[in-house]
């Protein structure tokens, strides 16, 4: 059995050519028209060892009526729907544009893990478009040429974890007799020495509402006067990226506009203020809700912190102005409760008490940003998710629906940043809500996810290792 892969982004980036070079054959109509492909188109594709089913898909369009563009994009959204992975594709000559962001933003709701690629990168061209790709927060993105053939190595890597999860692949066969032998790897520590991505920036969004200290906060840690600081609230207007670098580590630092209530928003340049705001935190990885430890959790505050959690984002709070508080101990205490009263769908959000006027506490701010980066990448092996899911059912069942018990097979991990798992139970659809967030709350505690957004998926199935676990077990 292969895997679906879907091959999706807007008109004219390549996706044809793509589509023609993986199967072979000139299946597809390609020209330099953007729009030409319009319905789903299916083949076998292939490279080296590695065989899937490869769909073709129309460029997205932002429609929503009835028109034929809409239509186009239904189709586009069932073939999302139906793969097993999307091969996101933008042009690297043209560099990132506003329909691609709009589209990256529609994919990392969907439930289907996306890979990026920035395709016309022939001769090496098109790697500034490739490294604007990394604002889209959808990870490393690969280097192609549709049309030369260049780059399908790193689409083979980054195709295979998929392959590997067909039943009769030899990597799934192993996985399986870990199972049986409970000898599997133990998966995520969160004590292991922490190893990023080198080349890409680690991306950092300052976000809170007006006059907090965010740009002074940004000042304080790049070590210079880069941002316009003041007593007047409002005074950063839009998304300010700034490059810097922390222990050797490249950093890509975004200073924002501060957030109102939207009903007191009602002048236009504010209205993009706004905005710019949201797309730095889809664009960021780590995102530090500022608060004033004078005046800290109003309802604003919870409206960015509950943005932050529907992006996904890692996620952590900086107390700005600790020097003005009489009660540390006694504040800190208080400020711990009503972040679990008041956001729990993030359990255990790490609180940074700081000054960025004086610099007090300031110096603790980027080691938990790196923390909270590295748990928003974790990994869990399968063996010992299934191993949980068997100890944690067995504490707490589902409850039973229309008078029958309600199975839990299997569980797998299907994807990081955030950490995002699938259970399998052939009644998925009628596990409850309360249920779900029973098994959020376990995983979050089992294996240390403090305030890290975790995703969690039921599909309809069974355990594609019980045929294999089976026979191990009889030999």
């Amino acid at each position: 059995m292969s895997f679906k892969l879907a091959i999706v982004g807007r008109p004219n980036v390549g996706k044809s050519t793509l589509f023609n070079r993986l199967v072979g054959k000139k299946l597809a109509l390609v020209d330099d028209t953007p729009g030409v492909t319009r319905d789903r188109r299916e083949g076998e594709g292939r490279i080296a060892d590695l065989e899937f089913t490869i769909i073709d898909t129309a460029g997205l369009e932002e429609a929503s009526d009835d028109s034929l563009e809409a239509r186009m994009r239904r189709q586009t959204d069932a073939a999302i729907a139906e793969a097993d992975v999307c091969l996101f594709l933008i042009d690297a000559r043209a560099g990132v544009t506003p329909l691609d962001s709009r589209f990256a933003q529609i994919l990392r709701r969907a439930q289907t893990p996306v890979i990026l690629a920035a395709n016309k990168c022939e001769g090496g061209g098109g790697e500034a478009g490739r490294m604007e790709a990394y604002e889209l927060g959808m990870g490393t993105p690969l280097s192609l040429s549709a049309e030369h053939g260049q780059g399908l190595d790193e689409l083979y890597d980054a195709l295979l974890p998929y392959a590997n999860r067909i039943e009769d692949d030899e990597a799934e066969q192993a996985i399986a007799e870990a199972l049986a032998e409970g000898e599997a790897e133990e998966g995520f520590d969160p004590d292991t020495p922490y190893e990023p991505d080198l080349e890409a920036p680690l991306r950092i969004a300052m976000v809170g509402r007006p006059n907090v200290g965010k740009s002074t906060l940004v000042n304080h840690l790049i070590g210079e006067d880069r941002m316009l600081t003041g007593p007047e609230a409002g005074i950063t207007r839009d998304s300010i990226g700034i490059e810097w670098e922390w222990r050797g580590r490249r950093v890509k630092l975004f200073d924002t506009a501060g957030m109102r209530r939207r009903a007191r928003v009602t002048q236009k340049l504010e209205k993009l203020s706004v905005a710019d705001t949201l797309r730095a935190i889809r664009f960021a990885e780590v995102v530090v809700l500022v608060l004033d430890a004078t005046m800290p959790f109003e309802r604003q505050d919870l409206h960015i912190a509950d943005l932050v959690e529907q992006e996904g984002r890692a996620f952590l709070v900086a107390v700005n102005k600790w020097d003005m508080v009489e009660d540390p101990q006694e504040k800190l205490r208080e400020l711990k409760e009503e972040l679990e009263r008041l956001l729990p769908q993030v359990r255990g959000i790490p609180i940074v008490t700081l000054s960025a006027l004086t610099g007090r506490g300031t110096q603790k701010l980027m080691p938990e940003i790196e923390r909270m980066h590295k748990l928003w990448n974790a990994r869990v092996s399968t063996a010992r998710l299934n191993r949980w899911l068997t100890e944690t059912v067995s504490h707490h069942q589902p409850p039973a629906a229309k008078g029958r018990p309600v199975n839990l097979k299997y569980m797998s991990q299907v994807k990081s940043r955030p950490p995002t798992f699938a259970v399998f139970s052939s009644r998925a659809d009628e596990v409850p809500t309360s249920y779900k967030r029973y098994l959020v709350n376990a995983l979050r505690e089992t294996f240390k996810l403090p305030g890290v957004p975790i995703r969690l998926f039921m599909r309809k199935g069974t355990n594609p290792y019980a045929s294999k676990a089976g026979k191990r077990k009889i030999h």
